[in-house]
């Protein structure tokens, strides 16, 4: 009788950490990161530093932003999420960006589309792209496989 207790009980653990996990999975938005944890802010700093010419909301990671989502890559785990400055120009101007599990290692996406472009050309066609944090080939794809579900993007 024992034995089952203990067994049920680490199952009961194990099953309630599970579902902490999958209850903080996606609740974090990119525009909270850096406030969240300080480990975020210095990761997102040493990403930065070096980096000229970015607007404010970049460096600060601030504007609108979406829930972020727990993304796989070459077996190692990321909470992706996009960034606008402002909600209304998010279509010309957006940050798509990736912090690892571990709060070590974090990547970007700027992606800016001129404004004022006729809605029959393609945004795609037209967008200036700018990668932070030297990303490698496979993060370069999740940034972008991650900018193209969003349904305005063609």
């Amino acid at each position: 009788m024992n034995v089952l207790f203990k067994t049920m009980a680490a199952a009961l653990l194990m099953g309630g950490s599970a579902m902490t996990m999958a209850a903080n999975d996606g609740q974090t938005r990119a525009s909270e990161l850096l406030n969240a944890d300080p480990q975020y802010r210095e990761t997102w700093t040493q990403v930065v530093k070096k980096e000229e010419r970015l607007p404010e909301w970049v460096m600060n990671l601030s504007g609108t932003s979406e829930q972020m989502t727990a993304v796989t890559e070459d077996d190692d785990k990321y909470l992706v999420g996009q960034l606008c400055e402002k909600q209304e120009t998010c279509l010309n101007n957006r940050l798509i960006v990736a912090f690892s599990f571990d709060k070590e290692d974090a990547y970007a996406m700027w992606v800016q589309v001129p404004a004022g472009l006729p809605a029959d050309k393609s945004p795609t066609r037209h967008a200036d792209y700018r990668f932070l944090g030297k990303p490698d080939e496979g993060m370069q794809k999740l940034l972008m496989e991650t900018l193209k579900k969003d349904p305005h993007w063609y």
